[in-house]
């Protein structure tokens, strides 16, 4: 029901293997599909499908949650998006706003 998009100097891969150390723990999320482009990741919190493209020297992230954008789920994927380094070089992390 919401979708997200993120930019970001990792590659897909990369991508996919941050949100594997990152969504079991955060949201108890287990993946159920995987691609070079995409994986599918579902638990008690519900379902969110990432999809993975190169662009250059970026790649586009799509995070698309089955919750309303007001559950816990589309919050912590949101940081979980901004946690991605957007520029070569950049660490990623928590945003301004976010504890360290």
């Amino acid at each position: 029901m919401a979708g997200y998009q993120r930019k970001t100097a990792l590659a897909p891969s990369e991508v996919f293997v941050k949100a594997e150390e990152v969504l079991p723990d955060i949201l108890g999320l287990t993946r159920t599909k995987a691609s070079s482009h995409g994986s599918t990741y579902a638990g008690l919190e519900g379902t969110v499908t990432l999809s993975a493209h190169r662009h250059g020297m970026y790649t586009e992230v799509v995070a698309s949650t089955d919750r309303l954008r007001t559950s816990r789920m589309d919050y912590e994927i949101q940081r979980f998006l901004n946690q991605l380094p957007y520029e070569p070089g950049d660490d990623g992390g928590p945003g301004s706003g976010e504890p360290t």
